[in-house]
């Protein structure tokens, strides 16, 4: 009756419970690194998600204008050729010519997840004799909440933007005495003769979690927008979400070329936060790496000190029959098992390390700094690593043991 596991198996096993101290200090070292690449991962992963989040809540992937206005210096045709220094001149309000096609032909690429068209300009928030300088955004509800979700930033009252109705920050409502349901004046020197100003009611008041922002925007039906910034069926922007983010300025370079528009993404405008997001996971995978060359190392130096300890049962195998590669599967074997049970035990420490990191770093309210979880496919990959670490690691020390020389072996 041939025996349930392999031969390989049963002598790598007999092997590492005879030395069960050096294999207990080595499983107990990959634990630990296991454990500190996961924790860290998780950690970093929590941080970028956190700021990640923080940027993308009040900023599209890409927002595409129109292009910029240039100068041309004027000359006869016929005249001489000569110098001129030519001013930039100032950037007029002006709407995207044939947005709707642009914006249909955005919705048709399979990584364009939302577009949002938009009008928005300088305008002052009026009531009695006080005009607070705001920018006035006309917004398609509907297709703007699937980029900036306000109804997650609502504080006060609804985020459903009615015909007249109007949406302001906390800042602003505090420094004019506002609240729900009351009127505010928003006046244009752009408005056409015929519209003036407008009179909006408030529907609901948010907090974009920055002062500025909440003292200096105000958001409208579009129609509205279009009247007061005398953009007739016209828009400023179009609002662009993308499936993946970071992707961002390969397509906006993309839409330039192709649309001949201007297109901002994300990474440009916040290229500090970018940079510091790219330098966090460098730093991360340096860490990672010289942590696993560690465990590694580890391993294989108890794996050296096992042939040299077992080189006189080695010597017996080789003489029994055993043939190299039988000798090279049994330490192969060991350095895999290593691996998977110290990647295993690694995990649990991961998990005790984050339930940790959630328990005690908490803000002064009680609440968590940021969300810190972990993935379970990053344990999958982690286990895979930690065990094709182990047996590479073993490589050597295995390639030791198959070429003993059976009677030296035995000899010692």
């Amino acid at each position: 009756m041939k025996p349930f596991l392999p031969f390989e198996v049963i002598a790598a096993v007999r092997f590492l419970l005879d030395g069960r101290r050096q294999t207990l200090l080595t499983v107990i070292g990959a634990a630990v690194g296991v454990s500190v690449i996961l924790f860290m991962t998780s950690l970093l992963h929590g941080v970028q998600s956190n700021i990640f989040n923080r940027v993308l809540s009040t900023q599209a992937h890409i927002v595409i204008s129109p292009p910029e206005e240039v100068s041309r210096p004027l000359r006869a045709e016929d005249g001489p050729r000569e110098m001129a220094t030519v001013q930039k001149p100032a950037q007029r309000l002006r709407s995207i010519d044939q947005w709707q096609a642009i914006s249909a032909r955005l919705l048709s690429r399979p990584d364009v997840t939302a577009v949002s068209p938009a009008a928005a300009g300088a305008a002052f928030a009026v009531k009695g004799d006080v005009a607070n300088p705001v920018t006035l955004n006309g917004i398609l509800p509907d297709a703007f909440y699937r980029i900036i979700d306000l109804r997650e930033k609502i504080v006060h009252g609804s985020a459903d933007l009615a015909p007249g109705g109007i949406l302001i920050g906390t800042a602003l409502a505090s420094d004019l005495g506002l609240g729900i349901g009351e009127k505010i004046r928003i006046r244009t020197n752009r408005s056409s003769t015929a519209g003036g100003d407008q009179t909006f009611t408030i529907d609901g008041i948010f907090d974009l979690g920055n002062k500025d922002a909440n003292e200096r925007s105000v958001y409208v039906p579009l129609r509205s927008a279009q009247s007061l910034l005398n953009l007739p069926g016209g828009i400023t922007s179009l609002s662009v979400d993308i499936s993946d983010p970071y992707a961002a300025e390969t397509v906006a370079d993309e839409l330039r070329s192709a649309l001949g528009v201007n297109a901002e993404s994300w990474v440009k405008t916040f290229e500090q936060v970018f940079t510091a997001l790219s330098t966090q996971s460098v730093a991360n995978y340096t860490i990672q790496f010289f942590v696993a060359v560690a465990v590694a190392l580890g391993i294989s130096s108890v794996l050296v000190v096992s042939v040299v300890q077992r080189s006189r049962e080695i010597g017996i195998l080789r003489a029994m029959g055993a043939s190299r590669g039988r000798i090279l599967r049994i330490f192969l074997t060991q350095g895999a098992s290593i691996g998977f049970l110290g990647s295993l035990a690694g995990s649990i420490l991961g998990i005790f390390f984050v339930l940790l990191w959630r328990t005690f770093a908490r803000n002064p309210d009680g609440t968590e700094f940021f969300p810190v979880t972990m993935e379970p496919s990053l344990f999958i990959r982690t286990i895979l690593a930690a065990t094709v670490t182990g047996v590479i690691t073993a490589l050597l020390p295995a390639l030791s043991a198959a070429r003993l020389n059976p009677v030296d072996a035995i000899r010692g």
